[in-house]
């Protein structure tokens, strides 16, 4: 049997769902995707869960697309699942607080993008590094762009450069940078806020915050998966993903 990925914990209103990949760095492979998607299902139907925290098993919580799968295979598939991922999140019924211990990179970014409230520890570093294989975060701007100034955006998915959890959360993309040592006290609070509210206020309010960046992944969405398919399946990005991988 195919050794599970994707762990799902409940106790006290909080469901804990755990992306634990380490052999890729819990990279978007079509398994962990596919099992995370099956818990985020579970976890919207269930009435015991009110809050749900996506983290990590280790340090690193995402190193993006697969690109061992990706190199091999066009990925129409994959850009349109990742954008699946990202409606699921911005629709689910529940709050989702996401709990940074590790780096983040390139697809990875739209996972964070996507939730509700982002705690990271300050020693957390990310990456869009898309640019640097001849490709471009195509399907994660649909809700990296809404959340970043517009600065950022230009800096950060031009340069591919990596930047560190202060600037993160300046420019929006994390709710707020705490000590790492204070991280999973951060989250608690968090949470315990969250249970504080009605299920229905956090539901209806849910709904109305996610309306615009929505309402900018649906117009955008079928433009950015055939931007992806056609960048992951050059030339230049397939001898790019090549090298990367052989390097590693």
């Amino acid at each position: 049997m195919t050794e599970e990925l994707v762990h799902l914990a409940t106790a006290g209103g909080i469901a804990t769902i755990t992306l634990d990949s380490p052999h890729n760095r819990n990279a978007l492979s079509r398994q962990l995707v596919s099992e995370l998607f099956d818990r985020l299902e579970a976890t919207a139907t269930d009435d015991a869960v009110r809050v749900v925290v996506l983290r990590s098993a280790d340090r690193v919580f995402c190193s993006g697309a697969d690109l061992s799968e990706a190199a091999g295979g066009s990925m129409t598939e994959g850009a349109g699942a990742l954008v699946e991922l990202q409606r699921v999140i911005l629709t689910h019924p529940k709050p989702i607080v996401t709990r940074l211990g590790g780096p983040v990179r390139a697809g990875g970014l739209g996972i964070v993008a996507s939730s509700d409230l982002v705690i990271c520890g300050d020693d957390v570093t990310f990456a869009l590094t898309e640019s640097r294989l001849a490709l471009a975060p195509a399907v994660i701007s649909l809700t990296l762009i809404p959340r970043l100034t517009s600065r950022a955006a230009y800096d950060t998915f031009l340069s591919g450069r990596t930047f560190d959890a202060a600037e993160a959360a300046g420019m929006g993309l994390v709710t707020r940078s705490v000590p790492a040592a204070e991280l999973d006290a951060a989250v608690d609070e968090a949470c315990a806020e969250l249970l504080k509210a009605h299920p229905q206020g956090l539901r209806e309010t849910k709904k109305i915050l996610a309306r615009d960046l929505l309402a900018y992944l649906e117009a955008n969405a079928e433009e950015m998966i055939a931007l992806s398919a056609r960048l992951f399946g050059s030339d230049e990005a397939r001898e790019a993903m090549v090298a990367f991988l052989t390097k590693k």
